[in-house]
């Protein structure tokens, strides 16, 4: 009670504090569902996401469609007017929702009226506890997912996948060190059962985190309280272990991607070394000079990407950052060499002190407007909800100022003194390839055709 008292009057005082986008009253209800409940700028609306503690890294290779199967299923109906009827009923009260299924949460992002916000979130806890799963709506679940997966996974598909061709560089290479499942998760062996454990085993309050936005009732801790503090805990599940490198992955390979064209991408993945402190705010940093840097080298310099980038990606428990252009194919050998060039070069003289403080400065500067409107306030606690301690998530510029161009550099030398992953993209056959290969099975033809029309004036006379 004395929470819910001390919400209130935070609630009561909110335009103090309401511009400061890192303080938020958050609190755990005594079920263990926490709340992080935030005024925001635009009046007449509320934006509301509930995150759910379970994700696709949550189940093996075969099962990971396990909870982007349940996410889907929820949304079928709470009485005899089903889908159509749930859907009806978030019409009548102005609002609009959606769920998404990631590999570290489910999470259901709802926008509406501020005036309806209880009659929303009454709508979503029956969503939550009063949504029935059988066997029809499984099976119309199943067709959805697989519709929303790229349509039924053929044999040739399964087959493209296990020779590593249908896949991009991060995903092909993160198949061969281990971190990705080979083959696309299906749905159609996932029964009833699985699915009902699943709602079991993780969608509980002390599982959840829901996070409000907007014009908030004064009234809502209260209801919060009352409603979805009703919930029942369960004993918490133990998330997977997130893989780790476990094989070996060639340095180098050809990636086919269509069949003819004069188009390639030149990918160099680099596994991130951890650091002990600012890993992500250094890698950011480390990323931003890399794009000026390719951009400068390839682009400026010699003219042969119009848009070249570097990128980080996360398959499993690995971080990697890459390096990556747009070419014609007959450009790739120069590209690579340039490339090779720009890596010796950082490894020789590391970063220049000037323009690494010029690209901190910008990305400091950006934090000051990266988050406008109550929605994307919502999606940024979502996001951060790993940096939320005491009432305040952390601040990034904070953060970002304090990364060191020493510590830059100590970071790219142990990024780019492994020698990495290259993964070229291309079509099968260039455009002259194909010319070439098109004149040689016409000659063929035609010499074929007039070797036997020879034989056959020999045989005749």
């Amino acid at each position: 009670m004395r929470c819910l008292l001390f919400a209130c009057l935070l609630l009561g005082s909110a335009q103090g504090w309401a511009l400061d986008r890192f303080q938020v009253e958050g609190y755990t209800l005594p079920n263990g569902l926490q709340l992080l409940l935030k005024p925001g700028s635009e009046r007449g609306h509320v934006a509301i996401r509930l995150v759910v503690g379970v994700g696709l890294d949550d189940f093996a290779c075969a099962d990971k469609e396990l909870p982007h199967l349940l996410e889907h299923l929820l949304f079928s109906g709470i009485d005899a007017s089903g889908e159509g009827g749930l859907e009806e009923r978030m019409q009548a009260l102005g609002g609009e929702w959606n769920a998404y299924t990631s590999n570290a949460d489910t999470t259901f992002v709802i926008e509406a009226p501020a005036r309806n916000q209880r009659k929303v979130l009454d709508l979503l806890l029956s969503l939550l506890t009063r949504t029935r799963l059988d066997d029809q709506a499984v099976a119309a679940a199943k067709q959805v997912v697989e519709r929303e997966d790229g349509g039924h996974y053929s044999h040739l598909q399964r087959w493209l996948d296990r020779q590593d061709l249908g896949h991009k560089a991060g995903n092909q290479l993160a198949v061969e060190l281990g971190l990705k499942c080979a083959e696309r998760a299906e749905v159609g062996h996932l029964t009833l059962a699985q699915l009902e454990q699943v709602r079991k085993d993780w969608y509980a309050p002390n599982n959840m985190t829901l996070i409000v936005v907007g014009e908030l009732d004064r009234l809502l801790p209260a209801y919060l309280e009352r409603t979805y503090g009703a919930l029942e805990p369960i004993e918490p599940s133990e998330h997977r272990e997130l893989p780790q490198i476990q094989g070996t992955a060639a340095t180098e390979r050809n990636l086919i991607h269509g069949w003819v064209g004069q188009s390639a991408q030149l990918h160099w993945l680099f596994p991130e070394p951890l650091l002990e402190q600012q890993h992500d705010e250094t890698f950011d940093l480390l990323k931003d000079y890399l794009d000026w840097a390719l951009y400068r080298q390839l682009r400026l310099e010699h003219e042969l990407s119009y848009g070249p980038w570097s990128d980080r990606e996360v398959f499993g428990g690995v971080g990697f950052l890459s390096l990556n252009a747009d070419l014609e194919r007959d450009d790739l050998p120069q590209a690579r060499q340039v490339v090779e060039q720009l890596k010796a070069k950082l490894l020789k003289d590391g970063l220049d002190p000037a323009t690494f403080e010029r690209l901190k400065q910008a990305a400091i500067d950006r934090q000051a407007w990266a988050v406008q409107g109550n929605s994307a306030l919502a999606d940024y606690y979502w996001s951060a909800l790993g940096d939320f301690d005491n009432g305040r998530f952390s601040d990034p510029a904070k953060r970002l100022r304090a990364v060191s161009l020493k510590q830059a550099n100590l970071a790219l030398r142990q990024l780019l003194q492994q020698p990495g992953y290259v993964r070229i993209e291309k079509p099968l056959l260039g455009d002259e390839q194909l010319l070439w290969l098109t004149g040689g099975l016409l000659a063929l033809i035609v010499f074929g055709s007039l070797g036997g029309y020879l034989l056959y004036r020999r045989r005749t006379h």
